[in-house]
């Protein structure tokens, strides 16, 4: 596992140590249940950073930090690179010891968004993106979609596809030097990875058309008064830490739950607030009887710190 001194920023910081994957202790076979065996087998890898990793993957206990790690090419996505993401995604997703995500980019911005050269390359040889089992969209265009949250921390230009990267998120750091564009429309394209759709909804119709069709860009503070920013912090040092700081707060909670509040106001966006109302008992009866509910109720009672076990 490699750990990030100043919190992940540049990468002459990082500093590698040893990969460390726990193992469940040698002993009774027969005791180990089904459960242990799917965690054992979902684990999330570390994926350590290195010149050449597109991609990293940290695991700081119940949190994990998935690093964009382009900064030559100013972060932008290759085909690999976002592949990279959805299977960090869909790993994330899968592991059962992991209840919160951050989502980060090293180097002087968190993305310029697209790697259009190697896209268009990529669009001509016929081959599909994310083409099989195994992905999740980063850009939530498809099913399946996290079920997780996912923590977001920008910095310096975060532009077109890293934008729509970021408002998939579902809680959005960002430093004061943060610069947004979706200026898709002023090259001949346009914001073909959910802008469209999640810039509206979480900005207002005038705000989102007022950069889409124009193409001009803006920054943080801006963000903010929008609303598609939720922590504004003095730097990229800051915005990091402020994330991590979200993601443990959400990792302490119980993950039934997390995962029920996340589902039920997706079914509200996506289907309809009368689907999500009908839906809400059903949800509530099912969390009754998981051991995390009865463990919320002891540690109120107790004033203790809850322990959660997911089940």
């Amino acid at each position: 596992m490699f750990r990030l001194t100043n919190l992940v920023i540049a990468a002459a910081t990082v500093l590698l140590g040893p990969a460390a994957l726990h193992a469940q202790e040698s002993g009774d076979r027969s005791m180990t249940s089904q459960a242990d065996k799917a965690a054992q087998t979902t684990r999330m890898a570390d994926i350590p950073y290195g010149p050449q990793t597109k991609i990293t993957v940290e695991r700081q206990g119940q949190i994990v930090l998935i690093g964009i790690n382009r900064p030559y090419i100013d972060n932008r996505l290759d085909p690999e690179a976002t592949e990279r993401l959805a299977r960090a995604y869909y790993d994330y997703d899968r592991d059962p010891s992991l209840r919160a995500a951050v989502l980060f980019g090293y180097g002087e911005r968190f993305s310029r968004g697209i790697d259009v050269d190697a896209a268009k390359s990529f669009a001509q040889s016929g081959r599909k993106l994310m083409d099989g089992p195994g992905f999740i969209d980063p850009m939530g265009r498809t099913k399946p979609t996290l079920t997780k949250p996912l923590v977001v921390a920008v910095h310096g230009d975060t532009w077109n596809m890293a934008h729509e990267l970021f408002l998939a998120a579902d809680i959005r750091v960002a430093s004061e030097d943060t610069e947004f564009g979706q200026d898709e429309n002023t090259h001949g394209r346009f914001p073909g990875g959910g802008g469209t759709v999640r810039f509206p909804r979480e900005a207002g119709w005038g705000n989102a058309m007022r950069y889409i069709l124009t193409g001009d860009h803006w920054g943080a503070r801006e963000a903010y008064r929008m609303g598609i920013v939720q922590e504004l912090t003095p730097n990229r040092e800051a915005a990091l830490a402020k994330a991590i700081e979200i993601a443990k707060k959400i990792a302490a909670s119980g993950p039934l739950g997390t995962k029920a509040s996340l589902a039920s106001s997706h079914l509200a966006l996506e289907e309809s607030e009368t689907a999500a109302l009908a839906k809400l008992r059903e949800q509530y009866l099912v969390l009754l009887k998981t051991r995390d509910f009865q463990e919320g109720r002891d540690a109120e009672a107790q004033k203790r710190p809850p322990i959660y076990e997911g089940r």
